[in-house]
């Protein structure tokens, strides 16, 4: 029997926030590795020197262990936008882990290889090139570019059939093509983050599903809009076959 009235909505409540937290436990379980080793640059390292062998490391092992874990987690997000709400969440998980896996793996491997390439250009411009010290800016905007890409990659992962390239590619032309939803993004989740960082119990339980949730709605969005799009290209060119038909009719 449905509970209606006050009940009901903190019933809704509990179960919402049974959720996200059972699934937030399960993506930072399985990204245990890199969550250690970034936790150790952030918070236990005392000068560069000691930050950047922790930041190595997680980059490492974030291909297979992080990207997996944040595939997995969209695969649950994308049923409950999708209207699943009750979805069994530790098979659907762990079915999105292992059918995502090599897929995300790569997809890590050449995420994690941009970042290397583009933070050491950045380092090269901003320390040994001084003349050319401005383009070191240049290299954070792509940094920040790629790094809000990867919200539409995990998204666009779980949700179509692409080859590894096709969906890099699709992921950053997204993010470039609408900046407001991608900057939406990053407001609500750099809110969700700086309050994560106030309520420390957040981040164990809440944090990293409740930014899969924004993310993957933002996307949705998008994929609906270019849905009516095409559907409205679709019917406007059988539109135009008809009348080229019936004028073709016509002179016969």
């Amino acid at each position: 029997m449905e509970m209606r009235g006050m009940m009901g909505g903190f019933y809704k409540i509990s179960e919402w926030i049974m959720r996200l937290s059972v699934t937030n436990v399960l993506w930072i379980i399985c990204s245990i590795p890199f969550v250690f080793f970034l936790f150790a640059a952030i918070f236990l390292s005392q000068d560069e020197s000691q930050i950047y062998p922790s930041l190595v490391l997680a980059a490492v092992v974030a291909p297979f262990t992080f990207f997996p874990a944040t595939a997995a987690l969209y695969t649950v997000v994308r049923k409950w936008v999708m209207g699943e709400v009750d979805v069994p969440l530790f098979k659907t998980f762990f079915r999105g882990y292992k059918e995502n896996y090599l897929q995300s793996m790569l997809g890590g491997l050449l995420y994690t290889l941009l970042y290397v390439i583009m933070f050491v250009d950045y380092k090269v411009y901003l320390n040994e090139l001084s003349s050319f010290q401005l383009l070191s800016y240049v290299f954070i905007g792509l940094i920040f570019l790629l790094f809000v890409s990867m919200f539409n990659f995990f998204s666009m992962m779980v949700h179509y059939h692409m080859k590894i390239f096709q969906l890099l590619k699709n992921a950053i032309l997204i993010t470039i093509g609408r900046p407001f939803r991608s900057l939406s993004t990053v407001i609500v989740s750099g809110f969700i983050l700086f309050i994560s960082t106030r309520f420390t119990f957040l981040i164990p339980f809440f944090m990293g599903s409740l930014i899969a949730v924004v993310s993957f709605y933002n996307f949705h969005l998008i994929y609906l809009k270019l849905k009516e799009q095409q559907e409205k290209a679709e019917a406007e060119r059988q539109q135009q076959e008809e009348e080229v038909e019936i004028s073709e009719d016509v002179r016969k």
